[in-house]
């Protein structure tokens, strides 16, 4: 028997009511804004470039494992293409050879190239690998020298109207995909390193060459018809008055990108340089994001707001001008 005014359990409870909170319900939130983005980009080939702060940190290399491990999982198929800068300088500093640098690449000596080949297949890569296999048999190491699938010739800079020689810095001239698109088929994701083979046939030696991590990221995405290229920085995104000001262009077109080439920073040059040979070769969309946000990889593909730039290939208005 109930006293007057007393309500039963049953009556009050927050079952009953409707009102009971749900903790995990922004996680579901969360999910469904992924949705679209999910459809879209499912079964779609996602080259990102790994490099700066993201490859020294453990917790930005940690998260960026499970970011493309989770791309994987998620019905896209991605590739790596990595470069090594902090480690190849440190293994040079250890063995008392300097480190140079010309608009914005390694001057690459014999012996540098040594040491490039050793740190970028030795032990950057077995790291990534390693990581990515955390979470399923996944990841897959190889060079662009494998397969023959990466091509170079010499790579001369200009600095003030001057060809300055790179030593053993490379320019790809081809790119066969037959073995990165077998991994993928496969379910796998192969993790690049970049180094290139010489395309010069009399090449006995079977020299090899040093190549922008930028540069073979955007070379491969293209090949592979890939529909984004990402760029992992040091900084927010492409400035839009650096550096009188840090506000970040969010899109532009390539013609928009071209334009601003000559404006920018030598560090920035081979990375936005890479965004527009992709896009203007097939890549659908070239996004330079900043590495040492964690899951950017994630924020950028599956959420409304993204972050960083987005480089678009021209309107057909803008490529007839």
């Amino acid at each position: 028997m109930s006293l007057p005014g007393a309500t039963t359990p049953a009556a009050t409870s927050p079952a009953a009511t409707g009102t009971r909170k749900h903790t995990a319900l922004p996680k579901a939130r969360t999910l469904i804004e992924a949705l679209p983005w999910l459809t879209r980009h499912h079964g779609k080939t996602v080259v990102i470039k790994f490099g700066g702060n993201a490859m020294v940190d453990e917790e930005l290399k940690s998260a960026f494992a499970q970011d493309v491990a989770f791309l994987r999982h998620a019905g896209l198929r991605p590739v790596v293409v990595h470069g090594g800068g902090p480690q190849i300088s440190a293994q040079l500093e250890r063995l008392g050879l300097a480190s140079e640098f010309k608009a914005g690449l390694r001057v690459t000596s014999p012996e540098a190239m040594d040491v490039v080949r050793m740190v970028l297949a030795g032990q950057v890569q077995r790291e990534l690998v390693g990581l990515l296999n955390r979470h399923g048999p996944l990841a897959v190491g190889m060079t662009g020298e494998d397969a023959h699938t990466m091509t170079a010739t010499k790579h001369y800079a200009e600095i003030d109207g001057e060809r300055v020689d790179l030593g053993r810095v490379g320019e790809i001239t081809h790119v066969d995909t037959g073995a990165v698109q077998a991994l993928l088929d496969d379910g796998r994701i192969p993790v690049i390193s970049s180094i290139a083979r010489s395309a010069d046939a009399a090449d006995v030696e079977g020299h090899v060459f040093n190549v922008n991590a930028d540069t073979a990221a955007a070379a491969l995405a293209a090949a592979l018809g890939a529909e984004t290229l990402m760029v992992l920085t040091d900084v927010e995104g492409l400035y839009e008055d650096w550096p009188r000001s840090d506000e970040v262009i969010s899109r532009l077109t390539a013609s928009e990108l071209e334009r601003l080439l000559p404006e920018l920073t030598s560090g920035m040059v081979p990375k936005m340089e890479g965004c527009l040979h992709a896009v203007r070769n097939g890549v659908t969309t070239a996004r330079v994001i900043d590495g040492r946000v964690q899951h950017s990889i994630l924020l950028e593909i599956f959420t409304d707001e993204g972050i960083g730039t987005m480089v678009v290939p021209d309107e057909p208005q803008e490529r007839e001008a």
